[in-house]
């Protein structure tokens, strides 16, 4: 996660001992992601050692904010493998360092796993669609900020940096997808509140008697409101694919829908709509990271992602209708 704004150990301090979760003993800058600034920070308290992510959003507004942790509470409360946002005395969750909106959370134990097998995947399937159960009764309502208006928005802002063929692409899919969304079917399918970014890197397993355990899913920045179907398609478009070409990856994906099925059943209006939001999550990412290649912004550490990835995830999930049809069917 890029640091855009550097945080000094006396102002951690500061806000660490604002939320009585002891005297810092290490503040580390992270790498990886291009959205806000995060930094681990461990802390001495009662003689224990404790883990926290300290996170300053650069896009996020402290209006916006309390949707996304308040989130991240409920989930926790009901048992599902989230890190908690610690409040204050008064109860507040979002504080402010340098100008900017900020919070801690708890950090997760384990890694992620970037290679990910079928036992990986099934674990993460069922976790997700609890998650999506959990969500059902949160009082909280947020569009999500990168969904089809904000598609619509910028496809005309990164078209000039793209070949003639890139640019028929997405002008085609977004055409397609904004016919899927006129649909009473896609209407109609069920909501809530969905993670929405639930890559390999935002889960981390542990492991027990050497075998890999769940041990939580992180970064919800990106949630909001928006179809399970959605963000189940976008899971399988990281969890399930192959990396260097973006090829459907049959047994991995068979492994993550049927037990996300086990604990949540597909309506056959979700069975048949999956492959196009299979479609809708390549466009979502593709799309992003051409915005994120083409127009960055300043940041130490700042690894930006290969929009090419999603273009190639994009281009498979459009022509091999057959394997998408078969993981709809859920077999």
């Amino acid at each position: 996660m890029a640091v855009y704004t550097e945080v000094s150990e006396a102002e951690a301090s500061a806000l660490l001992r604002q939320l009585q979760l002891g005297e810092l003993s290490c503040l580390k800058g992270c790498a990886g992601g291009i959205e806000n600034t995060n930094y681990f920070a461990t802390t001495l308290q009662g003689g224990a050692v404790h883990d926290y992510v300290l996170t300053l959003f650069e896009r996020l507004t402290f209006e916006q904010l309390p949707f996304y942790l308040k989130l991240m509470k409920h989930l926790a409360q009901r048992g599902i493998a989230v890190p908690e946002p610690m409040a204050n005395a008064k109860g507040a969750l979002v504080f402010e360092v340098k100008g900017k909106p900020a919070a801690v959370v708890q950090k997760l134990r384990g890694k992620s796993e970037l290679t990910p097998t079928p036992q990986h995947c099934s674990q993460v399937g069922a976790m997700l669609a609890r998650m999506h159960l959990a969500g059902r009764d949160f009082e909280w309502s947020q569009p999500n900020l990168r969904g089809l208006d904000w598609w619509n928005e910028t496809v005309p802002v990164v078209l000039p940096h793209l070949s003639d063929r890139q640019k028929t692409l997405i002008r085609q899919e977004l055409a397609y997808q904004n016919h899927v969304a006129a649909q009473s079917a896609y209407a109609a399918l069920p909501r809530g509140p969905i993670h929405a970014d639930l890559f390999r890197d935002n889960v981390m397993f542990d492991s027990v008697d050497g075998a890999p355990v769940l041990s939580g899913f992180f970064d919800f920045y990106f949630a909001g409101t928006d179809t399970w179907l959605f963000d189940l398609a976008v899971s399988l478009n990281d969890w399930c694919i192959d990396l260097e070409t973006g090829i459907h990856h049959a047994q991995r994906a068979h492994s993550f829908i049927a037990a996300y099925m086990l604990e949540r059943p597909l309506s056959s209006a979700e069975r048949g709509l999956l492959p196009a939001m299979l479609r809708a999550g390549a466009l979502r990412f593709w799309l992003s990271r051409l915005w994120d290649f083409y127009l960055p912004r300043e940041a130490s550490m700042l690894q930006a992602h290969d929009p090419a990835h999603f273009e190639r995830v994009l281009t498979h999930r459009a022509q091999d209708l057959r394997a998408f049809d078969a993981l709809a069917a859920g077999v």
